[in-house]
């Protein structure tokens, strides 16, 4: 993998990240945020408030591991019990805090490695979710995934 160029003002946020660990894959932008990413979104901000939030209308609008789950639920994901990768699904791990708030979220590519947004700086792709786990993002504690539609 390779140093990204952000890579020192986010070290102190991820002590886990290392110039052999991840790679930069797309530059800093603030158009989406790591939970859009998780889906592919990547022209609004996956949240329950604030002005240029996006939030399915059925979904109670709090930021809690459920309701993500319940939006995540609504591109065809279900709950799985780990981030192991398994050919034929893409996964999605998130993260909480110690208080079990959502902090972060990470999709699985095909290969294995996970990709991530790190909040309005640059999309990178990492080997292991641990990489992100730290007090920043805290630990990830929920994995989704959905069948790879290869037909489409």
């Amino acid at each position: 993998m390779g140093d990204g160029p952000r890579l020192h003002s986010v070290k102190s946020q991820f002590p886990n990240l290392l110039p052999s660990n991840h790679r930069v894959t797309s530059g800093a932008t603030s158009d989406y945020n790591c939970f859009a990413w998780a889906v592919y979104y990547t022209d609004r901000w996956l949240e329950p408030d604030g002005p240029f939030g996006f939030w399915p209308a059925e979904i109670p609008r709090r930021l809690t591991l459920n309701t993500l789950t319940a939006v995540y639920a609504q591109d065809g994901f279900e709950r799985c019990d780990s981030g192991d990768h398994e050919p034929g699904f893409e996964k999605i791990a998130i993260y909480t805090d110690r208080r079990g708030l959502p902090r972060h979220a990470a999709r699985q590519l095909d290969n294995g490695i996970w990709t991530s947004k790190l909040g309005e700086a640059e999309d990178i792709e990492h080997e292991t979710l641990e990489v992100l786990q730290g007090p920043e993002y805290g630990s990830p504690v929920r994995y989704l995934r959905r069948a790879i539609d290869r037909a489409g």
